[in-house]
């Protein structure tokens, strides 16, 4: 029997969950769910006792994290990043292979000597982004060159966003199916890509400026935004000598521009103590951050719009008023950061209803010389949610990372130290069983481009 222990059972753990328990008894697992509040999982484990518990935890006990892991085969971490690391030393004291759907920070990727030592494998970057965008762009990258084309152009983008129907009459279009303080901290750093051979940089108050209009079949026009380091994607993915390379954020048109407004009032900002009390309202923490002549007297709206230079009337200041910055509500959280704040706010008027379903949307874009030719290559992915507790988030995320953790109790990934899933044995059989069983599949367009 193989012991599978997975640490943290949050928004998206859903899907994960529900194929462990599919193979267990199929694969001879005992599967452990440790996490801060266990409870919500007994009605989930109840007709699995045989093979399957739940187990309170908290990840600054640290006997509790040794017991756990030692007891274990194949550790899976579904708890914020921050912890990974603790995680990670703590697999490579006890040999254990460890599975995450988060990024390879530096600090895991300094631990990838020891791992390989060890005969340990740190398998990072296993779900939808990243994970499944470095597996369709890999299997797309390999049907091109196999074709002997060379590529000049990638880029990538993934968004997690709203079917039509759930948009409502929320002007946005946006609702959280992810971790919110990431969903308003996101770009808080300078964008870094390549085009036509030069590097290009934006910086985050230009972030949601900058943008690139897609279309996915189906579903209409998207914004698209520039990610972090898009230029660390070249090694990995074998492009070092690509002209063009970017990977992006999408969401619905609107979005962006409103955000923008948020970011420069400074509502995005999570590095300074406001000092407030829980009671002060939004209309006081909006006339704060005005200039004093601005904010003495007259409307407050209109006051902020000719500050940030906006249309009293237009879009921007339709979705600010939506969010409620203008009514005498509560901030609510007291000596918060203005990030704080904010997040407080939209995880209320942001949250997914029972009704509600998600929407992942995903798109590559290849442009490759051929025998003289140019082409392009357009990769898209789209998959709606159940609700609001099986989101096409949690299925995206997580059922990547099970097939992933699956191949590894059957020693099926041969590499060792810090992996992310751009080697082929990984993502082939991967992609292979997403389409076959759960038909998450990309749809493949190709045409001639004029010269």
């Amino acid at each position: 029997m193989k012991n599978i222990l997975l640490l943290g059972a949050g928004r998206s753990a859903s899907s994960l969950i529900n194929y462990l328990l599919r193979y267990a008894p199929i694969e001879g697992w005992h599967l452990t769910v440790a996490d801060v509040q266990p409870a919500h999982l007994v009605p989930i484990l109840v007709a699995h006792t045989e093979y399957a518990r739940a187990v309170p935890f908290d990840i600054e006990n640290d006997a509790l994290l040794e017991e756990l892991v030692a007891a274990a085969d194949v550790v899976i971490s579904m708890l914020p990043a921050a912890f990974h690391p603790v995680v990670a030393r703590a697999c490579l004291r006890n040999r254990r292979h460890l599975a995450t759907a988060s990024y390879a920070t530096n600090e895991i990727r300094a631990l990838d000597a020891e791992a390989q030592a060890a005969g340990v494998t740190l398998l990072m970057e296993c779900g939808l982004d990243p994970g499944l965008d470095h597996m369709s762009a890999m299997q797309a990258i390999g049907v091109i060159r196999a074709r002997g084309g060379q590529l000049v152009s990638f880029k990538s983008y993934c968004g997690g966003l709203l079917t039509p129907e759930s948009e409502g009459n929320n002007p946005w279009r946006y609702k959280f199916t992810w971790n919110p303080r990431n969903v308003v901290l996101a770009g808080q750093s300078t964008a870094k890509y390549l085009e036509n051979g030069q590097p290009h940089f934006i910086p985050y108050q230009q972030l949601f400026r900058r943008l690139e209009v897609l279309e996915l079949p189906g579903y209409g026009q998207f914004e698209g935004y520039a990610n972090r380091d898009s230029l660390s994607y070249r090694a990995p993915y074998g492009l070092d000598a690509i002209p063009t390379i970017l990977r992006g954020t999408l969401r619905r048109p609107g979005y962006c521009a409103a955000w923008n407004a948020l970011v420069r009032l400074g509502l995005t900002d999570d590095t300074v103590q406001l000092g407030n009390t829980a009671d002060w309202t939004w209309p006081q923490l909006i006339a704060a951050y005005l200039p004093p002549a601005a904010s003495v007297g007259g409307n407050l709206a209109t006051q902020l719009a000719d500050y940030l230079g906006l249309n009293p009337d237009g879009e921007e200041m339709r979705l600010l008023s939506w969010l409620g910055l203008f009514k005498h509500t509560a901030v609510g959280l007291p000596n918060a950061t203005p990030a704080q704040l904010l997040e407080h706010l939209l995880t209320e008027k942001w949250r997914l209803q029972p009704g509600d379903h998600d929407l992942i949307v995903m798109q590559h874009l290849f442009e490759f010389m051929l025998q003289g030719k140019r082409y392009r290559r357009t990769s898209s992915l789209v998959v709606p949610g159940g609700d609001a507790t099986h989101t096409a988030m949690a299925k995206t995320v997580g059922l990547p990372l099970g097939m992933a953790v699956r191949r590894l109790a059957r020693g099926l990934v041969p590499q060792r130290g810090v992996v992310i899933p751009t080697h082929a044995d990984i993502y082939e059989p991967i992609l292979a069983e997403l389409e076959a069983d759960y038909g998450i599949k990309f749809q493949e367009e190709e045409s001639e481009l004029s010269n």
